[in-house]
């Protein structure tokens, strides 16, 4: 592992001596990786585009976050410029271990699923172009090692395939079962989200970040670590379950399509963010944020929330005002 970890800093070092002027589009590809990104992107999809293909998308958004955090959690990987003081940290906001890269998986798994779904060569090429210089910025801005971003392609590469392989048998079993049961089920799967996380943080619980680590990252200006946090694990379940939660209610009351006139579709996007931000900022001010049950119990409960009106809520009100079919 050192010796990828010196291969890495070298590598890096050369790659920043190219110049200043890589940083902001290094950064800007960087950002189409971001989970921040994805979130404004799935509901622009699942609202405004093909609300099937955005159900796709959110699925395998937060799975392929959930599995990102387990196998950091299981590596324990630094991050560059926490291992050295030598690489200029470019990207400062990072407090998760480093292997796997979180951008490169969701890259792949996301890009690539939108690139299955429309099966058309453009489409392909696109995505492939953004997935390679999505994991060369982290490279380059020092947030990872080469290690990490191919371990990353190489887990969303898994992952998609196992979307592309048993979505449609999954859903095939899951669509004649009543409400209750699609519901039921949704929250089984979330549970088995949380039990798979909660193991993984089990195995880092008495984990001490190494003070050179953390010297680094002050020096770097950036982040103080903090890689073993059970936060984006009970995050994915709520997300989770609410999507699916809410993707069944909807379709039990005659479903949702996301065609239209374009001044429709972008009026839904608007409104449907204001009801995705009023729970997200307005709940968030309200639950607490401590590590105790209570509070990962309301985080949940609050990504839940967020899910359901992604899928069920926000679209209710869309055909409600005649805003969608």
């Amino acid at each position: 592992m050192q010796a990828l970890i010196d291969f890495g800093i070298s590598l890096i070092i050369t790659l920043q001596g190219a110049g200043d002027w890589l940083i902001a589009p290094m950064r800007f590809f960087s950002f189409l990786g971001n989970e921040e990104f994805f979130l404004l992107v799935l509901p622009l999809i699942y609202w405004s585009i093909d609300s099937a293909l955005g159900l796709r998308v959110g699925v395998i958004l937060v799975t392929s976050n959930l599995f990102n955090n387990i196998f950091k959690l299981v590596f324990a990987g630094p991050r560059p410029y926490w291992a050295s003081s030598h690489v200029r940290a470019l990207w400062t906001t990072e407090t998760t271990f480093g292997i796997p890269s979180g951008h490169a998986q969701n890259a792949i798994s996301i890009w690539g699923m939108i690139a299955a779904y429309y099966k058309r060569t453009w489409v392909w090429v696109t995505a492939i172009v953004l997935i390679f210089l999505i994991g060369f910025s982290r490279i380059f801005l020092a947030a990872h090692f080469p290690h990490d971003v191919v371990f990353g392609w190489l887990l969303g590469a898994a992952l998609l395939w196992a979307f592309l392989r048993f979505w449609d048998p999954i859903a095939a079993w899951v669509g004649p079962k009543t409400l209750s049961q699609q519901i039921t089920i949704a929250f089984i799967v979330s549970m088995l989200f949380i039990l798979l996380g909660f193991g993984a943080t089990s195995l880092r619980s008495g984990f001490q970040v190494p003070e050179a680590w953390i010297n680094n990252a002050a020096q770097a200006n950036a982040e103080v670590p903090a890689p073993v946090n059970p936060d984006s694990t009970f995050t994915s379940a709520g997300i989770l379950f609410g999507l699916a939660a809410g993707a069944a209610w909807i379709m039990s009351i005659g479903g949702y399509q996301a065609a239209g006139p374009i001044q429709k579709r972008a009026i839904r996007y608007v409104i449907g963010l204001v009801g995705v931000l009023i729970l997200y900022m307005g709940l968030g001010q309200i639950f607490p944020r401590n590590d105790d049950l209570i509070s990962y119990a309301l985080r949940f409960v609050r990504y839940s929330l967020i899910g359901f009106w992604v899928a069920g809520g926000a679209p209710w009100v869309f055909k409600k005002f005649k805003l969608a079919e």
